[in-house]
């Protein structure tokens, strides 16, 4: 008999709560992530700035040419060379809502489980070896929780010892995955 989605919703759901715990302990705990932003030189001026030319929460790129045309010409390829060039996030107004923050994260992992569970179903039957169930399971967390962050190194200039960090601590999400699924994979009957 197959291994259906609903007979891994306890896995999915203690890899979720495991991942949160770890997550937490990375975060909050060790200082790992510590020195991964800074402040802004003249934070209060820029902030004032801001707020005068009505910045709305959104992504902003600087210098942000018009069109790939605008970006060969002379007087863009001058603002890149002159710099500064990033992108800049910008929230709404008001104390970050870490309570929220938590709670997407949750759902987040709880969505990789499922996915990890959904993609195993397809490939493992009951009464899998804790290896190959662990190997499998993992290695599908690996591209929920560590692959997507190079992106931000790639295309939106994260230093890449911050993205090596999250990758790091992705993987230490996809082996509590991967150890939780293998630990309750259902037994043959």
């Amino acid at each position: 008999m197959d291994v259906a989605l609903t007979d891994l919703w306890l896995p999915i759901l203690l890899s979720a709560v495991g991942v949160f715990v770890v997550s937490s302990i990375l975060h909050m705990v060790l200082p790992i992530h510590k020195g991964d932003t800074g402040e802004m030189p003249g934070e209060a001026q820029i902030l004032e700035v801001m707020r005068s030319h009505g910045v709305n929460p959104g992504q902003y790129m600087f210098p942000c040419p018009k069109s790939m045309k605008e970006m060969g010409s002379p007087e863009m390829i001058a603002k890149y060379e002159q710099g500064p060039v990033g992108q800049l996030n910008v929230m709404r107004p008001g104390m970050p809502s870490m309570g929220r923050s938590l709670g997407l994260w949750f759902l987040y992992s709880l969505l990789v489980g499922v996915l990890a569970a959904y993609t195993a179903t397809l490939a493992l039957p009951r009464g899998a070896d804790y290896m190959l169930v662990f190997r499998f399971v993992a290695t599908v967390a690996v591209a929920g929780y560590a692959i997507g962050v190079v992106n931000d190194t790639i295309w939106k200039g994260v230093r890449w010892c911050v993205t090596i960090k999250y990758v790091v601590d992705g993987l230490f999400y996809a082996l509590v995955t991967g150890g939780v699924f293998a630990s309750l994979w259902p037994a043959a009957t």
